[in-house]
């Protein structure tokens, strides 16, 4: 590896930790002149909290734009360098910055909506396998936070299955890096762990997506 390319792919990664730390929930917010989440709630930045804060459609506005931050730094880290380990090492960075944002603090989402949008450029077929056991945790216990936690962890199985049945398609690397990413949001979930393990987690209303819990989309 010359020193041009090193310097290219260090780039892309420090870019795609940029990417990922970008407040989606906090820029709506104020643009909007709605709620900050980080003033309620779990004070986190992501989809969920934004929905609490700001009503359903402005949340899926940030649910979106977390998406993008993990898809865009992925795609073109294989757009222009097509090498494994730089999509992995960008993946892992925007979820990194997702989650301890340079721009507010080094703490803002969970991770989970960047995650699943770098997973959507590194293998959607996962999420398509993992997404009814995460929607089947959320549905049956209301603990947005289990059902995210549940379903990052089946996103490796969901990979493994994957690679058995079409291991030529699936570069090594994409496992290491489901491994590491579901470690990350495990990470980040540190204190929502503790309150489901002590029977004090906030439950999900599902009223909210009627709009009508929330004074958000009013």
């Amino acid at each position: 590896m010359d020193g041009a390319t090193l310097l290219l792919d260090l780039a892309l990664i420090a870019g795609a930790y940029v990417c990922g730390s970008i407040p989606i929930g906090v820029l709506v917010a104020q643009y909007t002149g709605g709620i900050d989440p980080r003033t309620i709630g779990s004070g986190r930045t992501g989809g969920t909290n934004a929905l609490r804060a700001l009503g359903r459609r402005r949340a899926a506005v940030v649910v979106i734009g977390d998406l993008l931050k993990g898809v865009v730094p992925v795609l073109v880290a294989r757009l222009v360098v097509g090498q494994p380990v730089v999509e992995v090492l960008c993946g892992l960075a925007a979820v990194t910055g997702a989650i301890w944002s340079v721009f507010v603090g080094f703490r803002s989402g969970r991770g989970v909506g960047t995650g699943v949008g770098t997973m959507l450029v590194i293998q959607p077929l996962a999420i398509l396998l993992a997404l009814p056991v995460f929607v089947i945790v959320i549905l049956s216990t209301r603990y947005v936070s289990l059902g995210s936690l549940i379903g990052s962890a089946a996103l490796v199985p969901a990979m493994i299955l994957i690679w058995a049945v079409a291991s030529g398609a699936v570069p090594p690397q994409y496992l290491v890096y489901t491994v590491i990413g579901a470690a990350l949001i495990w990470v980040a979930h540190a204190d929502n762990i503790d309150r489901l393990l002590h029977g004090t987690e906030r439950k999900f209303d599902v009223r909210q997506l009627s709009g009508r819990t929330s004074s958000g989309d009013r």
